[in-house]
């Protein structure tokens, strides 16, 4: 009855279901396990009136024409430049840590004196990993980089991953870079929006499709059985031979053989305020006060007239059954059960793993999107 069987209707599932069903023009079961779709993406409107992102927020931004005007087909978008500040010392500072970060955390003079040697040292747009900037000789330029790794970075990391930042893979702290300019932007990439009317929105219109049959609430073990003797995939007790689409926990999906995948989980609590504004910009780190990582104001990132503000503050935990699995915890252990599952998998002829859970990889919402539509170009069309 069905060509592709796509498991997870977030991003990555739907976008590529989007696709198949559109171009295709073939028959597709989307399984989702939660009550909506758009996965971490879901979002809704409080009793004020204020979108909120169920799953913290998500910001999109990209530099590919490519993805954002493909999502551009199901949304209207508001242009959004994200700013991000942390709770330093008593003091709010702009993050990426740059040049106004330095003006405001050290002494007038120290901090001229410092960013005289950072320009003369690096060029003026430089982005530069935090663990990098420690290995400088310069007495200087080492007190800045010590300052930012243990006042900002070190604690910030150790709650959001459980891990010191030595002990994950340097791709995840490369993320967090010292940057040599004066822009309070999160991000610097030429798209930057949230879409006008939420993601929720967003997917109602790119799930719209006949030949789509969507089972929410769902778990796909209910149906999806992987026969690991035979190398073969049934649905519904009888074998399937379309194509099987991924976007779960791998380990999950193989009956844990290899051992459980670390991953990390989120909490939210949300608090509603009888003000118009709690704080200067739409998110807050806290990285060495409080137990919660951040905080979230969504009123900065869907502007409502209201005499109320909703935030949500944010902790970070790790995962167990009953909690959603928001990324993989990158740390050699965790890579190297990731290989034995992948290498696993290629047995299946007509199994696919796509997204940050199958592919054990943190992917942006932009690369994410991205990566579908590669997929199904490469692989499937």
């Amino acid at each position: 009855m069905f060509n592709y069987i796509i498991i997870g209707a977030g991003l990555a599932g739907s976008v590529i279901a989007e696709r198949i069903a559109s171009s295709l023009n073939k028959e597709i079961l989307l399984i989702e396990q939660r009550s909506n779709t758009g996965g971490n993406c879901y979002d809704y409107s409080d009793n004020n009136g204020i979108i909120i992102h169920k799953y913290g927020p998500h910001l999109f931004h990209t530099d590919s024409k490519e993805v954002f005007e493909y999502l551009s087909n199901f949304t209207e978008w508001r242009v959004y430049h994200h700013k991000v500040m942390a709770f330093v010392d008593g003091k709010k500072i702009p993050i990426p840590f740059n040049l106004n970060s330095l003006r405001l955390a050290f002494p007038e003079t120290i901090a001229k004196r410092i960013e005289s040697k950072l320009l003369k040292e690096f060029n003026y747009g430089d982005k530069i990993p935090v663990l990098e900037l420690r290995k400088s000789l310069d007495t200087d330029l080492k007190a800045l980089s010590n300052f930012v790794y243990e006042k900002i970075f070190l604690n910030y990391t150790i709650k959001q991953w459980g891990r010191k930042p030595e002990e994950i893979d340097s791709s995840v702290t490369a993320r967090v870079p010292l940057c040599i300019t004066r822009e309070d932007g999160y991000f610097t990439d030429k798209y930057q929006a949230v879409p006008l009317e939420g993601y929720s929105k967003m997917f109602e219109q790119m799930l719209h499709n006949s030949k789509m049959k969507i089972l929410l609430k769902t778990h796909h073990s209910k149906l999806i059985k992987i026969d690991l003797k035979n190398k073969k995939i049934y649905f519904d007790g009888n074998e399937f031979k379309g194509r099987l689409i991924y976007t779960g926990m791998i380990d999950e999906l193989f009956d844990y053989r290899f051992g459980k995948l670390p991953y990390r989980s989120l909490e939210f609590k949300l608090e509603t305020l009888n003000k118009e504004y709690f704080q200067e910009v739409a998110v807050v780190n806290y990285p060495n006060d409080y137990e919660f990582t951040r905080i979230t104001e969504f009123k900065h990132i869907h502007p409502v007239d209201v005499k109320k503000t909703t935030i949500a503050k944010e902790y970070s935990l790790d995962y167990r059954k009953g909690r959603i699995p928001s990324y993989p915890l990158f740390d050699k252990s965790g890579q190297e059960t990731y290989c034995k599952y992948l290498e696993s998998s290629k047995d299946f002829k007509n199994l696919i793993l796509l997204g940050r859970l199958a592919e054990y990889r943190y992917y942006d919402m932009d690369d994410i999107a991205k990566r579908a539509l590669e997929v199904f170009e490469e692989r499937i069309k």
